[in-house]
């Protein structure tokens, strides 16, 4: 059945695409902090594996909602490794860093999801595209805070 949902299929698509990126980057950075939160140790330990963990629970939920949007605009979400590391701005995790490096890492990830969010800006503002324009804000807001957390621990 054809979708008729006010946006035309030309901008879905871009919309979607978009979406895939920040999905992509979304997941990407869910596994480095779920690798961060089992692997940190150090005198900050308590508090970063707390941390570390409502961020990752977090973005799981995330993750749900970003794959939920792109089907509503009529396209297949991605959902595998190799789809997302085509997609993703984000560096892989090999190894093991230490906290502090683990810490630098995860505001580099956090900004990066913003910035991809924010680049789908212009398309979906043109589509009229509201639950979207939604879904981005409070992304930004969330890697927006959760930067500034990260940052502060580091100064």
């Amino acid at each position: 059945m054809q979708i008729n949902i006010g946006i035309s299929e030309k901008d879905r698509e871009a919309i979607a695409n978009g979406l895939s990126k920040l999905l992509a980057d979304t997941y990407t950075l869910y596994l480095k902090t779920h690798n961060y939160h089992w692997n940190v140790t150090g005198p900050m330990f308590n508090t970063l594996h707390l941390m570390f963990e409502q961020q990752y629970t977090e973005l799981a939920g995330a993750v749900d909602q970003i794959a939920e949007r792109i089907r509503a605009l009529g396209y297949p979400a991605p959902g595998s490794y190799r789809a997302y590391s085509k997609l993703t701005s984000i560096e892989e995790e090999e190894g093991v860093p230490d906290a502090k490096e683990m810490i630098r890492q995860l505001v580099i990830g956090q900004e990066t999801v913003v910035r991809t969010a924010r680049e789908l800006f212009p398309i979906v503002e043109k589509a009229s595209d509201e639950p979207t324009a939604d879904l981005l804000t409070q992304r930004m807001q969330v890697h927006e805070k959760n930067a500034w957390m990260l940052r502060s621990l580091l100064d």
